[in-house]
């Protein structure tokens, strides 16, 4: 027969345990910081590389996430897809089409694309060098969980 003092111990010890399980997935919280270029390395993909520099909180950012993507000509990092999450590059290197809205832009090396929360959205390099890119993905207390528009 369990107790109710079986039953309390129980409850705390697992309460603890999911304790312990979300801050263990919980990011970093960044402070000012520099990052140099030469510093993070490029790592190959099925389409180009990537180059990941951080993946963190910051005191107002539930997360932030940046990384450059060189991609390959001809070549989309993934086909069109949508998450809660909002993202923003900008192109450093190279022409590229990004889907938004329905619709398919042209945008070369300066160009910042935006995309929203979950609206439907691509990109595919449309040029005939490789185009390199930087990527900022956010979430905040405002951003829809996983699944849910």
């Amino acid at each position: 027969m369990i107790t109710r003092r079986d039953l309390m111990v129980g409850l705390i010890a697992a309460a603890c345990t999911a304790g312990a399980f979300a801050a263990a997935d919980e990011l970093p919280l960044i402070s000012s910081a520099v990052f140099d270029w030469n510093a993070v390395t490029a790592k190959p993909t099925d389409v180009g590389s990537v180059r990941s520099f951080f993946k963190v909180r910051t005191p107002t950012l539930e997360q932030l996430e940046v990384h450059v993507t060189t991609l390959n000509p001809g070549k989309s990092p993934h086909p069109p897809h949508r998450h809660p999450n909002e993202e923003m590059i900008i192109v450093r290197e190279g022409t590229v089409e990004a889907l938004i809205n329905g619709e398919w832009k042209r945008v070369g090396p300066g160009s910042v694309i935006f995309f929203a929360s979950n609206q439907l959205h691509g990109l595919k390099n449309v040029g005939t060098e490789p185009a390199v890119y930087h990527v900022i993905n956010f979430k905040t207390a405002a951003t829809p969980a996983e699944g849910h528009e």
